[in-house]
């Protein structure tokens, strides 16, 4: 059985004793019952890993210490940005955790006109700090080191706008000519190194047809996700999956 991984803000060091932070010492106590000794994994989202032992553990807290570093890196050479359409309560929870697990670099939330939740001030910085802890878990879950940002919600122009340095951005959208793993095949090619894409997916209702050609004066080209209609928490791990699977690293 593999050592537990937790998310610590850090930064880590060989040999600090640390106290775990509230969640994840109830997690350890409470949860998996780990006693004194028990081995651990930490990582504070700056890449590698971090052996760890827990020191003392009571129903209040846990300390632990810090042994070797591990340099091991689990991320894709595909460096994709979701612009997702906000989709609601639980749903975007469960957007974020596999998008996270299928090695997405970053998540920009939007809001749209068809939007079901509207999200602004305190209410928005709450709920990015919320999708930012479900990604933090799935890191945990899944093995990566490096946490993929979850923005505060942005607007479809300042979305784009954020990606304004990505050369590649494509829109799933299901009347599109080209099939998405057509564009996938095609950055196979180069050299090995980071390949960035940006990824647009409308929420439940889709995106406008103003939003559409807003979008595409942007820069996004449409591409379909084979013949069936997804679901917007469907649509972006689909898309991801392919996306690794023909130019990422699901293969490996």
């Amino acid at each position: 059985m593999r050592a537990p991984r937790l998310f610590v803000a850090g930064p880590l060091e060989q040999a600090a004793e640390i106290a775990l932070p509230a969640a994840a010492a109830q997690h350890v106590v409470s949860v998996l019952r780990l006693r004194p000794g028990a081995p651990l994994t930490l990582f504070d989202g700056r890449g590698g890993e971090w052996a760890a032992n827990l020191v003392t553990a009571d129903r209040r807290s846990a300390q632990v210490r810090v042994g070797a570093f591990s340099a091991v890196d689990r991320e894709s050479r595909l460096q994709v940005t979701l612009l997702q359409g906000i989709a609601r309560g639980e749903r975007m929870d469960q957007l974020v955790q596999k998008a996270t697990e299928l090695g997405v670099a970053r998540i920009i939330p939007v809001a749209t006109e068809r939007s079901v939740v509207q999200l602004e001030g305190a209410r928005a910085e709450r709920r990015s700090a919320h999708w930012q802890a479900v990604a933090q878990s799935a890191c945990e879950q899944c093995g990566r080191n490096r946490v993929p940002e979850v923005t505060t919600p942005l607007d479809l122009a300042a979305a784009c706008g954020a990606i304004a340095a990505t050369p590649l951005r494509w829109l799933l959208e299901p009347a599109a000519a080209q099939p998405l793993v057509a564009a996938a095949q095609a950055v196979v090619a180069p050299p090995s190194g980071p390949v960035a894409i940006a990824l647009l997916i409308g929420p439940e209702g889709g995106l406008t047809d103003a939003e559409l050609a807003q979008a595409a004066r942007f820069g996004f080209q449409p591409m379909r996700l084979g013949p069936r209609v997804l679901r917007t928490e469907t649509a972006g791990p689909a898309a991801l999956a392919v996306l690794q699977a023909v130019a990422g690293d699901l293969a490996d």
